[in-house]
């Protein structure tokens, strides 16, 4: 596997490679929020909530407006693992799926601990964030993929029959790795998504979103993007549902104006490539970043994976500046998500420079231990 290094990177690459890394997490924290409030309606219930036109703005969920979920808390570990993996190049030991998987425990020692733990030294700067222990209802598959230290692969992947979202909601960082040869970032992906849900199509779900999100950091098109993915998946075996789902979604741009109801048929029953699908569709058809989120979550479907998928997409094509502003002001752990943002933008950029071929820095290495 390879990663590109500082040394081919000029100033307006390295500007516009940090807009984009900070427009994806920023945006699918974003969707996320958005979608949170709403994601256990139907739409009915979104309208008779917030009105004709559906929830149009952030809301109140867990006791506060722009609150994320555990989507956004495992989208961050997935970061900070990357991080790790890249600093332990140096040492000649490295298998990318192992670092994100100890990444994923530490999230799962969130959800069960009150709050960081000082004596733990190979923790690192992002599990010592003390909003990041709020638990957000995560799914039972996550809090069972991540219950003890074994890890799922593909020969033997963790549960094996769920086809849920969530490894999907936390694959956007592995698109960010520019670097790497597109099936490579399939590979990570799909590994890492084996680790909680062992259904092909969600891991599969999860490899596709990745390199449509790698793609559009090379700064393809959208479309392209799809197109790209769709070639690597002909390759892999139990492909079949998620290319259908993404054809669908390319195919459904084509039938007039967007609606709630061709969201909610992609979308279909909630499972990783029919959000996948919808948030394909609403990134494509949004008229801006705002109008794509809406069209998101205001569905009968589940509205929180959809927007933070959606989102995730939209960032890695316009970059931050193109997400609503009003809504980064309310986002919940703004300040950690673009420090761990820059961080990531740093390492991949920069890389050895940053930490030296021995570990040369102790700051790099206090916030992102080898252990």
């Amino acid at each position: 596997m390879t990663v590109t290094t500082g040394a081919v990177w000029g100033r307006v690459e390295q500007q516009d490679f940090r807009s984009r890394v900070r427009g994806t997490l920023l945006g699918a924290a974003v969707g996320d929020a958005l979608g949170a409030p709403v994601d256990a309606l139907d739409l009915d219930q979104i309208r008779e909530t917030y009105g004709a036109e559906g929830l149009v703005d952030l809301a109140f969920a867990f006791g506060r407006r722009g609150a994320v979920t555990h989507l956004t808390q495992l989208t961050l570990f997935s970061v900070d693992g990357l991080i790790r993996a890249q600093v332990r190049r140096d040492t000649g030991a490295w298998h990318p799926p192992t670092d994100l998987h100890r990444a994923y425990l530490r999230w799962a020692a969130t959800q069960r601990d009150w709050g960081p733990d000082e004596r733990r030294k190979d923790d690192g700067w992002l599990a010592r964030e003390e909003w990041l222990y709020a638990r957000r209802d995560p799914a039972r598959s996550l809090l069972i993929g991540f219950g003890d230290e074994t890890m799922g692969t593909l020969d033997a992947p963790k549960n094996p029959t769920e086809v849920g979202p969530e490894a999907v909601a936390r694959s956007a960082p592995f698109g960010l790795l520019v670097g790497w040869e597109p099936q490579l970032v399939v590979q990570l992906a799909v590994e890492c998504a084996a680790q909680t849900h062992g259904h092909p199509t969600a891991y599969l779900a999860a490899g596709a979103y990745a390199v449509i999100v790698h793609a559009l950091a090379r700064g393809d098109s959208l479309d392209g993007a799809v197109q790209r993915a769709l070639a690597l998946l002909a390759a892999r075996p139990g492909h079949q549902p998620v290319s259908d789902a993404l054809q669908h979604a390319l195919g459904a741009v084509r039938q007039g104006m967007p609606t709630p109801l061709r969201v909610e048929e992609l979308a279909g029953d909630g499972s990783a490539e029919g959000v996948l699908a919808a948030a394909v569709y609403c990134a494509l058809v949004g008229e801006d970043v705002r109008h794509g989120l809406c069209l998101a979550v205001n569905q009968d479907g589940p509205s929180g994976p959809t927007g933070a998928l959606t989102g995730g997409l939209l960032g890695a094509l316009h970059g931050e500046t193109a997400l609503p502003p009003a809504w980064l002001a309310e986002l919940e752990g703004r300040p950690t998500v673009l420090e761990l943002a820059d961080d990531f933008a740093m390492e991949m950029t920069q890389g050895p420079a940053l930490h030296g071929p021995a570990g040369s820095s102790p700051g790099w290495l206090t916030r992102y231990p080898r252990a």
